[in-house]
């Protein structure tokens, strides 16, 4: 699975930091997920695109 996390997360501009509060994990976990080492559950990937600004969990996970 690949993932836009990064790129999104660039795009509304917050850190790694604040995303991984917002969707109530380490920035440990951020890191790995945006360097594709780890594949999340569906609602860790749904509480990611909702602190996103996205609407669809396709929209940043992508499987391959």
């Amino acid at each position: 699975m690949e993932n836009k996390i990064a790129y999104y997360r660039n795009k509304i501009n917050i850190t790694q930091e604040e995303l991984a509060r917002i969707a109530d994990v380490t920035r440990q976990t951020i890191i790995s997920l945006e360097q594709n080492r780890y594949n999340p559950s569906l609602a860790l990937a749904h509480k990611i695109t909702k602190a996103l600004q996205q609407k669809k969990i396709e929209e940043v996970f992508l499987l391959k």
